[in-house]
């Protein structure tokens, strides 16, 4: 398994390459957050789950990374020196759900960094 590391992620090569539609499906899992947080990847994930490891692995990488964000938004924005950071989430996260498209149209499987694994 080929796999490349930065940090802007981890992506590497599935075992069985993703059909188009799968494709689709797991770059939507990261794109759809831009306009749901959380409850795309969700859908998309309770949906699929049974029927593509490639677009199940996204949506849960997809929704743990916005559970991870949402909770580092709530902490910067309880303490009062943290409100003036979180321009700096929002636009990691931007950065950070671009990539995530961009590998899961190559068919690769990415894994977000400062990503809380939650849902396994």
């Amino acid at each position: 398994m080929n796999t490349e590391n930065s940090f802007l992620g981890t992506d590497s090569e599935p075992v069985i390459p993703p059909t188009s539609d799968e494709k689709t499906l797991g770059l939507l899992a990261h794109i759809i957050t831009l306009i749901s947080t959380f409850i795309g990847p969700l859908i998309i994930l309770l949906v699929k789950k049974d029927e593509s490891s490639f677009v199940t692995h996204h949506a849960k990488e997809s929704l743990n990374f916005q559970i991870t964000m949402a909770l580092a938004s709530i902490i910067l924005f309880i303490s009062i020196i943290g409100i003036l950071l979180l321009w700096v989430v929002g636009i990691m996260t931007l950065v950070l759900v671009i990539v995530a498209t961009i590998r899961a149209s190559e068919g690769k499987l990415y894994r977000y960094p400062f990503s809380i694994r939650l849902i396994k």
